[in-house]
């Protein structure tokens, strides 16, 4: 994909509001910006909030099954979205991002923690209490040809959830509205009576989305929507789902392990690694100036496309430990070349900011700061 222009910089930019520093207000889960200055425009409230939110699998292991260990898929996690902005999340395969993406939306259980929506913890919630907000989050899927129904019609696929929270009066109110929907996300409605096996996978993951945006929601997880589409196609399904957004103003929880669309798309980035965060900040925090050793070495590894320029890369050497059995301290010590023996093998550090203010945080005893 190509990189966005010095426009799409400036206005995403504004966007983020990544010139002004950030800090705490009242809770943790309030944070959203520090004391305004005189002129200084108000940031948008938090939409969804996690604190310390972690889910743990039960594993068997060893003779006939008999032991039991815990799988630490997502480990003290907390992070922030706000309306109308997209947060990026990244990471290697395996490090926990989509079980977030489903903790956040309650799709699975957390083991603990909290996840707050528009100021209310919805962990406690039952099903029936909780059905209310499903219309206010969605999700995209990864794979557009297992997550659609393959014996229903584009009409009934869309037209689902519009049924079941009851948004339309009449049977032609929601072809109505379904039809406009395939035309909001560049299909035409003549297609509301195929079925999925007749398109092709870009136009698929566009009937995915419309399906998201049925029940007009305030925050969507896009749990990796372009990895299994061709470059050509993830152009389109990126600039829609920016589109999307000036349009209606939804919020986006964008994880992905492509950073070059993650820093097109996203006004703030946070970092994965074996279920936890190592950095968090606005995008030209993270790309411009990245702390964390992983970081930089996510970054180093991502292609230019310019034969003439050269980049200092860093290689990281062995492969990530078992969320099994991780290691003491900060779980990224055994493949970093900057850790500090007596320290990042024994202490874990915690995600804070590494200059006050800034917002800028990372989860490093020995960060970068050149």
């Amino acid at each position: 994909m190509a990189e966005p222009s010095a426009k799409g910089e400036s206005e995403k930019s504004r966007a983020s509001g990544s010139g002004k520093a950030e800090g705490s207000t009242k809770t943790k889960l309030e944070s959203d910006a520090a004391i305004p200055l005189p002129g200084d425009k108000p940031r948008p409230r938090t939409l969804v909030a996690t604190e310390r939110v972690g889910k743990y699998f039960p594993v068997r292991t060893g003779f006939f099954s008999r032991s039991e260990k815990l799988l630490r898929a997502v480990d003290g996690v907390s992070l922030r979205v706000r309306r109308g902005e997209t947060l990026g999340l990244v990471g290697e395969s395996g490090c926990g991002k989509s079980t977030l993406g489903r903790l956040v939306l309650r799709l699975i259980e957390p083991t603990f923690g909290r996840v707050v929506y528009d100021g209310k913890d919805i962990v406690p919630l039952s099903a029936a209490d909780l059905r209310p907000l499903r219309r206010k989050m969605q999700i995209i899927f990864q794979d557009p040809y297992s997550s659609l129904n393959p014996r229903m019609t584009v009409r009934e696929i869309v037209g689902e959830a519009i049924q079941i929270h009851a948004l339309a009066a009449t049977k032609k109110d929601e072809e109505a509205m379904v039809e406009g929907l395939l035309r909001k996300v560049g299909l035409r409605p003549d297609v509301m009576g195929r079925y999925p096996h007749e398109f092709s996978g870009g136009q698929r993951q566009r009937i995915g989305i419309a399906r998201a945006l049925a029940v007009q929601p305030e925050f969507i997880v896009c749990d990796e929507p372009i990895s299994a589409l061709d470059v050509s196609i993830q152009a389109q399904i990126v600039n829609l789902l920016m589109d999307l957004q000036d349009e209606l103003g939804v919020a986006f929880l964008f994880i992905s392990h492509d950073l070059r669309v993650v820093r097109h798309i996203s006004q703030r980035v946070a970092v994965m690694y074996l279920g936890r965060l190592v950095e968090q900040g606005t995008t030209e925090q993270v790309y411009g100036a990245s702390l964390h050793p992983y970081t930089r070495a996510l970054l180093g590894a991502v292609p230019v496309p310019d034969p003439e320029k050269k980049r200092l890369r860093i290689v990281v050497e062995g492969d990530a430990p078992s969320p099994i059995d991780p290691p003491a301290g900060c779980a990224f010590h055994p493949r970093c070349a900057r850790a500090l023996k007596g320290t990042c093998d024994k202490e874990l550090p915690p995600l804070a900011e590494h200059t006050q203010g800034t917002g800028h945080k990372v989860a490093c005893w020995n960060p970068h700061t050149e």
